[in-house]
């Protein structure tokens, strides 16, 4: 695409060192500037925290992913308190330096060109697979297999006149590789991302990510320093026109519900770099929040998310394997089991919005709701002039997370697996009133949902979700909007019975056993907080709830 190609990544590895260099002088300023002005952000209260923190964390094992040893931080912990202050400032720097370096990205073109074109090959086959022989032969395109909807075309409007940030839902490990090869399809430009850690040293994945721009994120790092330098990379790449995504929810959503509480720290970089494009009169100011949607019909990790998600939320009763994208035999399960599905991702693009939460048009002009231009600079305004105020912009970004929220849910879309588990699970909560989530899960395992409490639930979400969708409150995959609701019922009993081992559920004759019931939950979650109770539950139509 010729809007990819041209693209300012494509020069990431001319500007690598000067971006690391500029983020460890910002960090040790700002730092600097901020023991200066506040007491309790004194050089001594900063350094102090970073090596408790670090060694309360390597206290309990370290791994070959550490930058500083045990000793290390047990040294700064003995001697800061008697170091002046020109020492303690050597320190800094030479931390957030190491950070920085350790943080910043690395992109290649060779590399991204030979995945442009080996990517479609090997995500149809993950998606598409059977056989070698199908892999090597005739498959499904991935433009056959992942939807591509919403605003692209707006998107590489805005991406023309300034810089853009996606900030997708998360589910899967997959996620950023369906958005690469999505920006590409789209002729919408590489983007920098941050990845976590650990994922550097994934087989799958290292090899790419290394070299198509992503950056480390170490999310075992708890300290101000860090969480500083993945601030000011963040604002760097940003300032410097380099299109970026943030994953808003932080990590893999474990219960996959649609995300609600973002964390706004890197959401919060956009803003931050359009106040300083602004204050540094920088030709491209503006940055442009594209919120994207990832919508499965299933997901690789699932029984790993839902049952962290479980013993999360209640306590000991959950213990955890291993990831199932650190499996390559799983992997290859889940392509060859999902060989014969239509469509199997939908990748969905709201609409943009400016730092603040207002839409944009594909001028990039932001909007008021009734369609007004708005002069958001002056938002920015102190005595006349653009000029930060950290209160003020800490206010903005959390307008700007509630709108991207906003945004997640109206364009999720609703898939026939998705569906048929909130039917499924409505009527097992139904069959077991008195028992709380945790028992209804250890008892409904076998459970046979016979398919008279099946049928009139399912006619009357689908119906629901057609409502819905026409006021834009959600949107519908082609199976729930086309189908019948007995054909639907049909396709997701398929899709539930696919991948997993056990199977979610297995379709009988006179209805579905449930084989894994943590599965089902994570399933019927993608439709939670839509407000569909009343259409669900027996108990809330008796009561006079919609039918």
């Amino acid at each position: 695409m010729f809007a990819s190609r041209n693209a300012r990544i494509f020069q990431f590895m001319d500007e690598r060192e000067p971006i690391i260099r500029e983020v460890e002088s910002r960090v040790v300023a700002e730092i600097v500037d901020r023991a200066a002005s506040h007491r309790d952000d004194s050089l001594e209260y900063v350094l102090n925290e970073a090596a408790f923190l670090e060694m309360k964390r390597l206290a309990k094992g370290s791994s070959k992913m550490d930058l500083r040893p045990y000793g290390y931080w047990q040294d700064i912990a003995r001697t800061i308190g008697k170091a002046d202050e020109s020492h303690k400032v050597r320190i800094l720097r030479e931390l957030a330096g190491v950070y920085a370096r350790d943080v910043a990205g690395k992109f290649t073109p060779g590399v991204y060109k030979f995945a442009t074109r080996v990517l479609p090959v090997g995500l149809s086959a993950l998606l598409n697979a059977q056989s070698v022989e199908s892999v090597l032969g005739k498959y499904r395109s991935l433009s056959e297999r992942i939807i591509i909807e919403g605003a692209t075309a707006h998107l590489r409007q805005l991406a023309e006149i300034g810089t853009l940030v996606v900030v997708p839902t998360h589910t899967s490990n997959l996620d950023s590789i369906a958005v690469g090869w999505g920006l590409d399809e789209s002729g919408l430009p590489p983007v920098t991302y941050g990845a976590g850690k650990n994922l550097f040293s994934n087989p799958l994945t290292s090899f790419f990510m290394h070299n198509l721009g992503a950056y480390k994120v170490d999310r075992r790092i708890r300290h101000g320093i860090y969480k500083q330098v993945l601030k000011c990379y963040s604002e760097v790449l940003l300032e410097r026109g380099y299109h970026s995504l943030f994953f808003p929810g932080g990590t893999r959503c474990r219960s996959n519900e649609v995300e609600t509480h973002l964390k706004l720290g890197l959401m919060g970089t956009a803003l931050k770099a359009y106040t300083n494009n602004l204050m540094n009169n920088r030709p491209k100011p503006k940055v442009f929040i594209c919120p994207l949607t990832i919508n499965y019909h299933l997901v690789l990790e699932g029984e790993t998310l839902i049952g962290e998600h479980l013993r999360t939320d209640g306590g000991k009763r959950y213990i955890i394997e291993d990831d199932e994208f650190a499996d390559l035999s799983k992997i290859y399960q889940f392509a060859s089991k999902t060989m014969g599905m239509e469509y199997t991702i939908y990748l969905r693009f709201g609409e943009p919005m400016d730092p603040f939460g207002n839409p944009v048009d594909i001028a990039g002009i932001s909007r008021d709701p009734h369609e007004r231009p708005i002069d958001i600079e002056r938002y920015l305004w102190t005595d006349g002039e653009v000029q930060p105020d950290a209160a003020r912009d800490r206010a903005y970004t959390v307008e700007c997370g509630h709108a991207v929220a906003r945004s997640f849910k109206r364009n999720t879309v609703a898939v026939s697996s998705s569906f048929l588990a909130a039917v499924l699970f409505a009527a097992l909560k139904d069959a077991y009133p008195h028992l709380d989530l945790y028992r209804l899960l250890r008892v409904v395992k076998g459970e046979l949902v016979p398919n008279e409490a099946v049928f009139g639930r399912a006619e009357r979400l689908q119906a629901r979700l057609r409502k819905l969708a026409r006021a834009r409150k959600i949107c519908l995959g082609h199976d729930v909007e086309g189908l019948g609701t007995a054909d639907l019922i049909e396709r997701g009993g398929e899709v539930l019975s696919m991948y997993h081992t056990p199977p979610v559920i297995r379709r009988v004759s006179n209805g579905f056993e449930i084989g894994n019931p943590e599965l089902l939950l994570f399933y019927a979650n993608r439709l939670a907080n839509y407000g569909l109770e009343s259409v669900l539950h027996e108990d809330a139509i008796a009561d006079g709830g919609e039918a």
